[in-house]
């Protein structure tokens, strides 16, 4: 693997909870999901990944045999064999999400809370190169015509605010609510339009962060994401 983001080391920090085969599977696959781990990257070797996630050796095999048998992951044998992300992980932990006793409406009122907060501090602590990778993930939204790589690309954006942010925390936020999101968002339809609309709202959003307008950045994310609320409020019962 490349030098890794601050999204992807997030991935292999130490696993810090009672539940740890459960906390490593969700991870990995989140990480997967959202392509912060893409197809064909090779995770570390075994003993250096449960090193990095303070899990024992065991308990990361058992991890890596679930994520192998959800089609996440593949292992290969012999000289230059590892275990990989394969060519084609599942983009969702099921074909359907349920809707109901509100759940997903906390999800979207956490959503809102954090990215809103998140916006905010980026626009104090944003460097150059944090808005050039922006800018690069919004072109890369404007010119791509499949939805799986413009979500792709909009779940990098969003991480990349994190980034910019320097909150671990908020990034691991950030992380855990775009795996959410993907679930949510394979209830809604994509027409071009209206994933032209979001992209001139990340560009805004850019605009608004490299002008240091914390106010600005705050009301375009809420803007941003009320499209989102609005359809799926229609789902909801």
């Amino acid at each position: 693997m490349q030098a890794l983001s601050p999204a992807v080391a997030a991935v292999f920090d130490p696993v810090q909870t009672a539940t740890t085969l459960e906390e490593t599977v969700e991870r990995l696959g989140t990480a997967i999901r959202l392509g912060l781990l893409g197809p064909g990257d090779r995770l570390p070797p075994e003993r250096d990944l449960a090193e990095q996630l303070g899990i024992a050796r065991s308990t990361l095999r058992q991890a890596l045999m679930s994520l192998t048998e959800s089609g996440h992951l593949v292992a290969l044998r012999g000289r230059g064999g590892g275990t990989f992300v394969s060519d084609a992980p599942p983009l969702a932990e099921s074909s359907r999400v349920v809707l109901d006793a509100g759940h997903w409406r906390e999800v979207l009122d956490q959503r809102i809370a954090v990215e809103v907060g998140t916006a905010v501090l980026a626009s104090e602590r944003a460097a150059p190169d944090d808005l050039l990778r922006l800018r690069e993930h919004v072109e890369t939204m404007r010119i791509v015509e499949d939805f799986s790589a413009y979500r792709r690309a909009d779940v990098f954006f969003h991480l990349g605010i994190a980034e910019a942010a320097r909150s671990a925390r908020l990034l691991a936020a950030m992380t855990e609510l775009q795996g959410q999101m993907s679930e949510l968002i394979g209830h809604i339809a994509h027409p071009a339009p209206v994933l032209a609309r979001s992209n001139e709202q990340h560009a805004d959003l850019v605009a608004a962060l490299e002008r240091r307008d914390g106010w600005a950045a705050a009301q375009i994310v809420r803007e941003h994401l009320k499209g989102t609320e609005q359809v799926l409020a229609g789902l909801m019962p």
